[in-house]
């Protein structure tokens, strides 16, 4: 080895040495991609290696002149530093070592590494040799992922989300701006701290199993709502996705834990759950509230009905006077008002009874049957297009007072002169069993009262039997089987009800 060193760098070497000399270094420069290059500053000359002109994009035959070299940088600062290093290099015998751009002669960008030994000779720089190495791709490599490190840090830095990475000792190793704003705390702050001094005590033991266990790879991530300690000591809501980072061996490296604030909406639904808890308990006072109406008042209205029929029997004199038929149908229509109001109580005091499938023409037949008296009176004319096999989610007493109620209430509001026609007719579709029971009675005006169809004691019609708490009942019993109802209607034509229920 010692002797091919002595040959290649020897400058008493005859011109064959040379040669062979030459032909050597251009192969190696050849198979490792550096070229060589000479710049004599006496002579005024410049030699490229093969592969320095290969690099350029010249012809092999290329000659490289001393004066028109630097004209490959064409970028004034790439030119202004390679004329800077060499005029040093040449002044204080400095070697030099840059990465530099250059254009090469087919317009082509490349970035060289260009290496330079100054050569002095009694004190005085005779020449330059250096070396010139292509890394274009190793430098668009480096560029991009550089630029692709400013993207991310970029989208990291104005996300509108938290996000911090810690490591595996739960020290923080970067925390964006939106998570230094959530918590208060600045970016270096967050380099003191652990993770788990941000988040409530309560937390921490929770926080510690679940990263175990990603840690140990029974588990790639985890999402969960966390409480977190502001530095001012205010409590805020997070909700927090963890996920663990790897290398190529599969070790983990640090977790990265994107933060989304949620204490607006926990703050809502705080506000949400005590509304509803005051609603239960005003609810539990409208409910007993009820009871007594339907126990008390019907147990007074009973006694004062038991009392007025004794002074009938036993104090008949008492009773012959003007004022006590008024006392006695007060007395009756407050039994009947207390009676309705325990039916409507009854109603919301079940709103949790389990639905049953009843069979809906069977229960149709039987609300007709039980107003035959009143069809034959009115010589109503009924028909019924309800399939056999069609059953509906419903309590057996609210339907049959549900179909009792419409039923009974089209042949009452018949127009005068004018026999009842009632069509009962069933559908089903994907979700309901719609019922439109339709009369040819006098209709109502809708324009007026259809806001107060269904209210309590509200009547449409100068009839002797109206006390505008049918509907009102029956709008109940349906709202509470998870059912809907409507109405169309045309004064003088006739209504039509339209009841959605549910079925299996």
């Amino acid at each position: 080895m010692k002797d091919v060193d002595k040959k290649i760098f020897s400058l008493e070497d005859s011109p064959s040495s040379f040669s062979e000399t030459n032909r050597f270094l251009n192969v190696v420069q050849e198979a490792i991609a550096i070229g060589s290059w000479e710049l004599d500053l006496v002579n005024k000359s410049l030699y490229w290696s093969p592969v320095t002109k290969k690099i350029h994009e010249v012809n092999p035959d290329y000659i490289p002149e001393y004066e028109k070299a630097v004209e490959f940088y064409t970028a004034f600062k790439e030119r202004e530093l390679l004329e800077k290093v060499i005029e040093k290099a040449i002044a204080t015998g400095e070697e030099y070592d840059i990465e530099i751009q250059l254009t090469t002669a087919k317009n082509n960008k490349k970035w060289v590494r260009a290496i330079g030994y100054p050569v002095f000779k009694a004190g005085v720089c005779v020449k330059l040799m250096g070396v010139l190495q292509d890394i274009t791709a190793k430098t668009n490599v480096y560029n991009e992922t550089a630029l692709k490190e400013k993207q991310v840090r970029t989208i990291l830095e104005h996300a509108p989300n938290g996000v911090a990475v810690v490591d595996l000792n739960d020290d923080f190793l970067l925390a964006n701006k939106s998570f230094c704003e959530f918590l208060g705390y600045s970016e270096r702050d967050f380099l003191e701290l652990k993770y788990e001094e941000v988040i409530i005590p309560g937390l921490r033991g929770e926080c510690k199993d679940l990263t175990k266990k990603m840690i140990e790879g029974s588990l790639n991530n985890f999402q969960m709502e966390k409480q977190y300690l502001r530095k001012n000591g205010e409590t805020v809501y997070g909700l927090t996705s963890t996920s663990l980072l790897r290398d190529k061996n599969n070790e983990p490296l640090y977790f990265i834990k994107n933060i989304i604030d949620i204490s607006h909406a926990k703050k809502a639904e705080q506000r949400i759950k005590q509304l509803h808890k005051t609603t239960e308990e005003q609810n539990l006072r409208l409910l007993n509230f009820a009871h007594i109406v339907s126990h008390n008042l019907r147990s007074h209205s009973g006694n004062l009905t038991m009392l007025l029929d004794l002074m009938q029997e036993d104090i008949p004199s008492a009773t012959q006077n003007e004022y006590f038929p008024f006392l006695n149908d007060a007395v009756k229509n407050l039994s009947e008002t207390i009676d309705n109001l325990h039916k409507v109580s009854l109603i919301n005091s079940n709103l949790n009874v389990k639905l049953e499938p009843l069979n809906l023409l069977e229960y149709t037949d039987k609300s007709i049957n039980s107003s035959r008296a009143l069809i034959l009176e009115t010589r109503s004319e009924l028909s019924v297009n309800i399939a056999s096999d069609i059953n509906v989610l419903a309590i057996p007493a609210y339907l049959d007072s549900i179909l009792l109620n419409i039923i009974t209430n089209a042949i009452k509001y018949r127009q005068k002169g004018l026999d009842p026609k009632i069509e009962v007719t069933a559908t089903v579709d994907e979700k309901y069993v719609k019922l439109d029971i339709s009369d040819n009675g006098q209709g109502i005006n809708l324009d007026l009262h259809k806001d107060k169809m269904f209210g309590l004691y509200k009547t449409f019609h100068s009839h002797e039997d109206s006390r505008g708490l049918g509907l009102f009942i029956t709008k109940n019993q349906i709202d509470a089987i998870g059912a809907t109802i409507d109405v169309t209607s045309t004064v003088n034509k006739g209504s039509t009800f339209t009841i959605h229920f549910l079925y299996e």
